[in-house]
């Protein structure tokens, strides 16, 4: 099954543990659910903070594991991106993969 997927078990088809204790769920919200708050949280804190609000940076997150894509104006900025996704709750990793854009001549 492909990392992050969902799933769910019709009848019989329910493992053991889940058959033995129906009433027993699982507390934490699904993967995509928790990625997707995690991805809007750090999309909220980079387009609030004065250094990356008006950067060109696309945030995606699977397994909660920060990707930042995108292009800034200075190395700078794209450290201040990745401490923002690194300090936002429940983030495991951060992939900084900003580009810095070429200065015009």
């Amino acid at each position: 099954m492909p990392t992050g997927s969902r799933h769910c078990w019709i009848s019989s088809a329910a493992p053991d543990s889940a058959r033995e204790h129906p009433w027993q769920a699982d507390p934490s919200p699904p993967p995509a659910e928790h990625d997707i708050r995690i991805a809007t949280a750090v999309a909220q804190r980079l387009s609030s903070d004065w250094t990356t609000r008006r950067q060109q940076i696309v945030v995606s997150v699977q397994n909660r594991v920060v990707v930042l894509t995108g292009i800034v104006s200075d190395p700078d900025t794209r450290q201040v991106a990745g401490e923002i996704a690194w300090d936002t709750g429940d983030v495991f990793d951060v992939c900084n993969a900003l580009r810095l854009s070429r200065p015009r001549r």
